[in-house]
């Protein structure tokens, strides 16, 4: 069986990489931009680093900031009626997961106009055309959107995250500059910075996984390991860390899949609008106990790349005891609360949330087989 890798076009990394988006933009011949952003972004300045490049190079541009957090269908149909408006023939999507998948789907619909309803996108759309070309900069280290294949949309109508899995919605260009990064606060910082911890051990176990996305994974679980607690702390060498760590891990796990950490997550945000980074901190250790089994000498690896010693020398039961463990460190480290009831989760509504989770087009990629019964039980001792 042959094994299939999708990646960005180009790619600029580390510091004042942004400064290459002009010559980007140029080269491609684009007119001009939409700028897919929140109003947070602007309102501290962020969106003005690369706007203030546009404006010095006479770029033309125009602004939709009505992203949110976990971005709903609606957002996603006004970010449609923007770009036509606007005349724009190119994406700059500049923030978190949120604009970027935003701009993902509101690139796919403009090119494929027969799923303008968005939830039509729901898993793995058969879209004919590749989305409007996207220059995506993101401003956290954590869902590496800019190089995956991936977006979630909140269908809030129904209380539910979508995902979507579309090889025609890869960022023709990913800027990955830490000093976009550097005016996250400490709190968003830990939690993306866990999602992206979260996206590399599930990459390393799923189902799919194989030698080169296991050689990114553990990388990836390397570098977070030896940043992250720089990065909540802003040092320099923390944020550049982790900015590649975090790619690192979106070429692997884009490619491969994800797992139930990532299922039972999104319901999660789409009932209480948990922050997609926190829920997955919260559930990993608890799944990872529940996938131990299923996982071969892998947590043996998993240990070693986060920084356990002596790992040759131990036997199953004590590396995988140690992989865990070292993940509960950094996530208490870096201050992820322990259980879900601290972030807002209702034990009445755990029955419902595990047969949401069963029906996510992550669960299939889990290594170890499960039913909703097994879900819940995770979530009830997570909880």
């Amino acid at each position: 069986m042959a094994n299939r890798m999708i990646l960005n076009e180009t790619s600029y990394h580390g510091a004042s990489a942004i400064q290459h988006i002009v010559d980007e933009v140029r080269s491609r011949s684009f007119k001009k931009a939409l700028v897919v952003t929140d109003k947070d972004l602007i309102k501290f300045n962020v969106v003005e680093k690369v706007t203030a490049l546009l404006d010095k190079a006479g770029l033309a541009y125009e602004i939709f900031d009505e992203v949110k957090a976990n971005p709903s269908v609606d957002v996603i149909k006004k970010g449609v009626a923007k770009f036509k408006q606007s005349g724009a023939d190119y994406l700059i999507a500049i923030g978190g997961g949120s604009p970027i998948d935003s701009s993902k789907a509101i690139g796919i619909i403009i090119n494929n106009p027969e799923f303008e309803d968005v939830l039509s996108l729901e898993g793995v759309a058969p879209t004919h055309q590749k989305c409007v070309p996207i220059i995506a900069i993101p401003t956290t280290a954590g869902t590496a959107a800019e190089v995956t294949i991936n977006y979630v949309i909140t269908d809030e109508a129904n209380k539910r995250k979508f995902v979507c899995v579309d090889v025609h919605d890869v960022p023709a260009v990913a800027i990955v500059d830490p000093d976009m990064m550097s005016s996250m606060p400490k709190g968003l910082t830990a939690a993306t910075g866990m999602d992206a911890l979260t996206h590399a051990i599930e990459g390393y176990t799923t189902k799919a996984a194989w030698a080169l996305t296991d050689a990114l994974h553990l990388e990836a679980i390397r570098l977070i390991a030896k940043h992250l607690r720089g990065a909540v702390e802003n040092t320099k060498e923390g944020r550049e860390g982790m900015a590649l760590g975090q790619y690192v891990a979106g070429m692997g796990f884009s490619n491969v899949g994800l797992g139930i950490v990532h299922s039972m997550a999104h319901p999660l945000s789409a009932y209480y609008d948990t922050p997609h980074g926190i829920a997955n901190a919260v559930l990993l250790p608890y799944v990872l106990e529940f996938n131990a089994p299923a996982t071969g000498e892998k947590f043996r690896e998993i240990a070693r790349a986060m920084g356990v010693k002596g790992v040759d020398d131990m036997s199953q039961d004590e590396y995988r005891k140690a992989a865990i463990d070292a993940v509960k460190q950094l996530s208490k480290d870096v201050g992820i609360p322990e259980k879900l009831h601290m972030i807002g989760v209702k034990q009445e509504d755990l029955v419902a949330l595990s047969q949401d989770a069963l029906k996510d087009v992550c669960t299939g990629g889990n290594p170890r087989e499960c039913t909703a019964e097994d879900i819940l039980a995770i979530y009830e001792t997570a909880f």
